[in-house]
């Protein structure tokens, strides 16, 4: 089975990378290869791969650039969606793509399920939303996971910002009014082995497609449990602090969203309902707090 990979440098991508290796043939592009800022470059890639699954980790994630870059924003989280959904329909792929928690508002006061209503607050989440507006158009074969607030070992991700900055300094200030659910990237990468590998139990006697068209769609897939960024930066410290006892860590300080200003506007509410992958597939996302623990074990 080949699969063709997009995003292999980032968080999630580089996960991917080693749990889909047993399933098949895995073809992770480069950027000069497939450059997702590129449809025509998207479509020639996969026209010459012919793969059975496209896994779309690539994307455009500066959430404050894209205020001021919306032309890339847009063209690598919608218009490249589209080329592969577009290519996928054509020779008969499945399609797993990769959404967020910025495509709803973050003004409802329960974690959100897949069946509410979106409404994005900034370029970033329209342009993701448009992403999977585009993909669910095209007719291919085709599963959708939101996540949020994803972070790993390595990379960007806010937890080793945190870690680098309370070592340096004696007080941090993080916004406290902002709930989410933090989730490891590779366990969004085992789930999405996981799928892969029912997705194609269950076609053993169906077409993929039949198969996606039962049970694809879109999916919310977030670490399990609830925290703010405050939370989140407070029990990092906490657990930090007694790997290395003799080091000295700042103090984290709660503020307000209207304390710390930024470009665009970050949802308050990043909590996303998983029941529907634990109903459908019996896959439940690890709490926050173990996969926190496992993380930091590897720094």
């Amino acid at each position: 089975m080949r699969i063709l990979l997009t995003g292999v440098t980032g968080q999630v991508g580089g996960d991917l990378l080693q749990t889909l290796n047993p399933l098949g043939e895995i073809v992770a592009p480069t950027r000069a290869e497939m450059d997702l800022a590129n449809a025509a470059a998207v479509r020639e890639a996969i026209r010459s791969v012919r793969p059975r699954w496209i896994v779309n980790s690539g994307a455009y994630t500066a959430v404050d650039k894209a205020e001021s870059e919306p032309e890339l924003a847009y063209a690598i989280n919608a218009e490249a969606v589209k080329a592969i959904g577009v290519e996928a329909k054509a020779i008969g792929a499945g399609v797993i793509h990769y959404s967020t928690d910025y495509v709803f508002d973050g003004s409802a006061r329960a974690p959100y399920r897949e069946t509410d209503a979106t409404g994005p607050v900034g370029v970033y989440g329209a342009s993701k939303l448009a992403g999977e507006k585009a993909l669910a158009e095209s007719g291919a074969a085709h599963a959708i996971f939101r996540t949020s607030w994803v972070y790993a070992a390595r990379g960007k991700n806010f937890l080793l910002t945190i870690l680098k900055l309370a070592r340096e300094r004696d007080k941090l200030r993080v916004v406290a009014d902002q709930y989410g659910s933090p989730t490891w990237s590779r366990d969004l990468a085992k789930m999405t082995a996981a799928m892969i590998g029912q997705y194609e139990s269950a076609a053993r006697e169906r077409q993929l497609a039949d198969v996606l068209a039962e049970l694809g769609g879109v999916y919310h897939a977030a670490g399990a449990g609830e925290t703010t960024w405050h939370g989140f930066a407070v029990e990092a410290v906490k657990l930090q602090r007694e790997k290395e006892p003799g080091v000295k860590f700042a103090e984290i300080e709660a503020i307000t969203t209207a304390e710390y200003p930024t470009p665009a506007r970050r949802p308050a509410n990043s909590r996303m309902n998983c029941e529907k992958l634990t109903k459908q597939f019996e896959w439940k996302m690890m709490d926050w707090q173990d996969s926190l623990k496992k993380v930091l074990a590897e720094i």
